[in-house]
């Protein structure tokens, strides 16, 4: 009886053992999943098939764009991947305006902009997507550890930085500098003053302009989004008020100036921080801190071949110059008169990654933020100032050059038809 006793109770014993390994195998299974779910996975487990990236690949076999290699594909593949933090915040509120970080290779400015959103009231609502010009890993660790609101990257795959050997990157027998392609046998064309492309500054605006295209047509997440979308680059210091200015002079703006294209956080003129009057201001459009909707990239794409022509590798002075006039129409945008966003950069392009030549004073910026700034600080009742007279290029102005390069010209024509010709075809099988 006593023996009997013994086994019942290690039979008992052993039974609860094992519940107990079975829960604690079940739970690590979960978590394994929720993480697998929540953490973009490294360009060394992105092997599995995408079937949307193939049908886009296709299609970009179709307009003849270059032909990617292994990485260029990974790229991609990440770019088709859902937001990071779903856990954390599971809706994006009604309302919400999506915010995109457009980045180079300065992982100090990086870290400067991303500490000042993670103290923007309402930035847990929105979703941010960061834009990579290529992959870098020290900016890529900085976007990783964004825990305020949902986040998403985009890589661009045809950046010259993803292609060392081939064009959009350099090519063994590029044309340099001023060579003359005759006599050198070499492959390019010049720009209007005797220079040929630098493949690290053509990606600027290669960048901006595949972002454009990408965010607006080509994302699950925005394609066909009816609201404005904002956007800000990595040395843009926000302000904590940003965001609710921005949702006030987005819903503004039908009343107050309904020819107004655009918001904007800042001034057109980077060097002020505003006029302080009771006033709201309409100008033309900056490029810090700006918020459009679809029907204005609708107006801005029907542009492409002016854009993807002008000798001009910035994208801003090639809107300023020549795709905001051929609207018709001045390009006026909406803003407070107090800044909400300040351009702090010392250096452009891709400067400013090592710690000797990091382009901000003593490795950090210094901004002062007042209580007013905390707070939305618009009000309803105001009225607006225009600025008629606006300064800006003038006729007949041909561009600082750098894109002339008609590799280049095409390569930016074939991103505006890119996710187009996807879409269409895409509409085209579900009619069907």
């Amino acid at each position: 009886m006593a023996n009997c006793k013994k086994l019942r109770l290690k039979d008992a014993a052993l039974k609860r053992l094992l519940s107990v390994v079975v829960v604690t195998l079940l739970g690590v299974l979960l978590l394994i999943v929720s993480l697998r779910t929540n953490i973009t996975p490294g360009l060394s487990e992105l092997d599995e098939d995408l079937s949307e990236i193939t049908d886009i690949q296709s299609f970009s076999e179709k307009l003849n764009l270059p032909k990617q290699n292994e990485f260029s594909i990974r790229l991609a593949k990440i770019n088709q991947m859902p937001p990071r933090n779903r856990d954390l915040y599971p809706k994006l509120a009604k309302d919400h305006i999506t915010i995109v970080l457009y980045v180079h290779n300065r992982p100090q400015y990086l870290q400067v902009v991303v500490k000042s959103l993670s103290k923007v009231v309402g930035i847990s609502e929105t979703l941010l997507i960061v834009s990579h010009d290529g992959y870098f890993e020290e900016m890529n660790k900085i976007v990783e550890g964004i825990k305020f609101c949902q986040v998403k990257q985009i890589f661009a795959p045809y950046s010259p930085h993803v292609f060392p050997d081939s064009f959009p990157g350099v090519s063994s027998n590029d044309c340099k500098e001023k060579d003359d392609a005759g006599k050198k046998h070499c492959v390019g064309s010049p720009d209007q003053y005797g220079n040929h492309r630098s493949p690290r500054i053509v990606s600027l605006k290669h960048h901006w302009w595949w972002m454009m295209n990408t965010v607006w047509d080509g994302l699950k997440e925005t394609r066909g989004h009816n609201g404005h979308i904002l956007f800000i680059e990595e040395d843009h210091f926000i302000y904590p008020n940003a965001y609710r200015n921005l949702q006030l002079l987005v819903s503004l703006k039908p009343i107050k100036c309904p020819d107004c294209y655009a918001a904007n956080l800042a001034p057109c003129d980077v060097n002020l921080r505003g006029e302080g009057w009771d006033s709201l201001i309409a100008e033309r459009m900056g490029n810090v801190g700006y918020a459009f909707n679809w029907t204005v990239w609708r107006k801005i794409h029907r542009k492409a071949k002016e854009f993807c022509f002008f000798d001009d590798y910035n994208w801003d002075i090639t809107m300023w110059a020549t795709v905001y006039p051929s609207f018709g129409s001045p390009v006026y945008t909406l803003r407070g008169p107090r800044t909400s966003a300040v351009h702090f950069g010392k250096c452009g392009l891709h400067q400013g990654q090592g710690q000797t030549n990091a382009c901000i004073d003593n490795g950090s910026v210094n901004m002062q933020v007042d209580d007013i700034d905390r707070v939305a600080n618009i009000r309803s009742e105001w009225g607006v100032h225009v600025y008629d007279n606006q300064p800006g290029y003038k006729a007949g102005f041909k561009g600082w050059g750098g894109w002339g390069d008609d590799r280049d010209r095409q390569l930016c024509l074939n991103f505006a038809q890119m996710y187009h010709s996807y879409n269409t075809s895409l509409s085209a099988l579900t009619m069907s």
